[in-house]
């Protein structure tokens, strides 16, 4: 009876040899997958549009351009990814002031790139602060370009030069930033809006209003003057024309009565007599009206020729 309560531990011990068997199992095992861990850490794939930055202990060993699989050292060395590809940056809204003093919000955009990634590292550590420091020289030189023209010149599409004024920003902004050794590239700078601040809105749209006026009068005030000028050049010319046909008349006046007294005294000379009547029936034509009473001698030679005596 009692052997029937006694447990028997050694029969239920399995074999030594049976344990030592899956020992060496689970340890090659996690050889495996040490192995395979070890190769996924070790191997990274470089894509066309991205740089990978290499760095062991925090520093950059190398940078990877070239799109395939690469091999690191696992656990010590770490890979971080860069942008390959041509970006769009939205640059903050800014004031600036023209060169007829008046202030405008600048609204611009930048499309850039990473050109040498080991330079952008070193200078500005990060993508974010990249843009920042880009964001620095575009509104210093958008500020300075920008305070050279008027404010019409700005906003004027047939006056604007903003093509032109656009691919100065941006060569200007990557000597800066070429100059400072960050290594990026401004593709280009554009301008997506120009606005007046609200503050001042109103009042300078009252101001371009005003100028508008005062200068329609101005041109008014020109008008009426060239106007006067204009008359007073036609009045003289009228006069000088009037005079010189006046002149001119009275010459010809003279050259024709000049004439006629030739006629006369060549037609008076033939018949003396007849002169002599004929001045004096012109006489008479001058001095004898409907109510003159003439007293003549009935022998006087008048009355003998009107009583119709002609010898």
């Amino acid at each position: 009876m009692a052997d029937q309560n006694v447990f028997d531990i050694k029969s239920h011990q399995k074999d030594p040899v049976e344990w030592k068997r899956y020992r060496k199992l689970g340890i090659f095992l996690i050889i495996i997958l040490a192995a395979i861990l070890l190769l996924f850490t070790s191997l990274y794939v470089v894509k066309e549009s991205e740089y990978k930055v290499v760095r062991q202990f925090g520093e950059v060993v190398r940078i990877d351009k070239d799109p395939g699989l690469k091999v690191k050292i696992p656990f010590i060395q770490s890979v971080t990814t860069l942008p390959k590809h041509q970006m769009t940056y939205d640059v903050t809204e800014a004031e600036i002031n023209t060169k007829d003093k008046k202030r405008i919000l600048i609204d611009n955009f930048a499309v850039w790139r990473i050109e040498d990634p080991l330079k952008m590292i070193k200078n500005a550590r990060t993508v974010v602060n990249a843009e920042t420091k880009m964001e620095e020289f575009i509104y210093s030189v958008v500020r300075s370009e920008l305070g050279r023209l008027k404010y019409d010149q700005i906003i004027d599409d047939e006056k604007s030069s903003r093509g032109s004024l656009n691919d100065q920003i941006t060569k200007k902004v990557n000597e800066l930033l070429a100059k400072d050794g960050y290594g990026i590239v401004v593709k280009d700078v554009r301008m997506k809006r120009t606005d007046l601040p609200q503050a001042n809105e109103n009042s300078v749209y009252t101001r371009m209003i005003s100028e508008r006026e005062s200068k329609s009068q101005e041109y008014l005030s020109m008008g009426d003057a060239e106007k006067q000028r204009i008359t007073a050049d036609t009045d003289r010319e009228v006069k000088e024309l009037l005079a010189k046909a006046s002149a001119d008349a009275n010459v010809i006046r003279a050259e024709g009565e000049s004439e006629a007294a030739k006629i006369y005294n060549n037609s008076f000379s033939k018949d003396p007599d007849f002169y002599d009547l004929f001045k004096t029936l012109e006489t008479y034509k001058k001095t004898v009206d409907e109510k003159t009473v003439i007293i003549l001698p009935s022998d006087s030679p008048y009355a003998r020729l009107l009583m119709g005596y002609t010898e």
